[in-house]
């Protein structure tokens, strides 16, 4: 698995509000924890609900900051999101556990301006 070309496609269906492709880069029992929000989001159904109410809601836009390599089954992301809530601008970090050449965990962070 290119970690690199992954986050790239990731990046790039989110940005796209592409859900179907979006849920695939996920195992159907993969979890979100995102932390900022106080919740965690369980399997397909959960990520869709986290990926609809606060990247295609808030018209949420993706860039990439920094991407650390730590294994082959472990990265951390950082980011910059733009979109139609309070800040305009905010950080944010990712912390991925991926199994299967898919995503098995992820813990999300938002780190206000």
């Amino acid at each position: 698995m290119n970690i690199k070309t992954f986050i790239k496609n990731l990046i790039a269906a989110s940005n796209a509000f592409d859900t179907e492709k979006y849920l695939t880069i996920y195992l159907p029992d993969a979890v979100l924890d995102d932390s900022s929000v106080g919740r965690i989001f369980e399997g397909h159904k959960g990520i869709q609900q986290y990926f609809d109410c606060y990247f295609i809601g808030y018209n949420t836009h993706t860039e990439q900051a920094e991407l650390k390599i730590i294994d082959e089954a472990n990265a951390h992301l950082a980011v910059q999101f733009t979109g139609d809530f309070s800040e305009g601008k905010i950080e944010g970090t990712f912390d991925f556990k991926f199994k299967e050449g898919k995503i098995a965990f992820v813990r999300a962070d938002l780190i206000h301006l």
